[in-house]
């Protein structure tokens, strides 16, 4: 079982060691989230305390993508970087050189290496290069998949 708590650690200092600047305002302790599905990180601003909350699927998961997800969502703490701009990718990028992650705005279970526990009531393949994306919930993308795309150019099509 992974320690969160020792992985935050680990993590803000190779932050640092690559010459990126934390806030000193980040709380040394990983909340752990029972209840996320579909994400593995949060970071979130709370009463002037930087919190970083972790989905209970990473507590066995690898130890590195522990890292690689604490890395994303410290990150986030970094002045300029709420979101997935500019200079949050310029960080990513630098962690991803220097530590062979490979942060990036999401991250599937897959890539991670979990167990996918999405209960997905509508699955859509790409027909040209095979991916796949998957809803629970009634969307604009669910009820019009022919007005999407895939990155690749092909058509998204319903898988029953």
């Amino acid at each position: 079982m992974n320690d969160f708590d020792l992985l935050l650690k680990v993590v803000a200092d190779e932050i640092s060691a690559v010459g990126i600047q934390l806030p000193d305002n980040i709380s040394r302790c990983v909340l752990v989230n029972k209840r996320a599905t579909k994400r593995f990180g949060l970071c979130k601003f709370d009463n002037g305390i930087w919190r970083i909350e972790l989905t209970d699927r990473l507590l066995n998961a690898d130890e590195f993508a522990c890292k690689q997800t604490l890395a994303h969502e410290l990150l986030h703490t970094c002045k300029g970087c709420a979101n997935h701009g500019n200079l949050w990718k310029k960080y990513a990028d630098i962690m991803n050189k220097a530590y062979g992650y490979s942060i990036s705005r999401t991250d599937s279970p897959e890539k991670l290496g979990i167990s996918d526990t999405s209960k997905a009531r509508y699955i859509f393949m790409c027909d040209r290069c095979g991916a796949v994306v998957k809803r629970e919930r009634v969307s604009r993308f669910v009820k019009h998949p022919e007005r999407y795309r895939c990155k690749c150019g092909g058509k998204f099509i319903k898988n029953s």
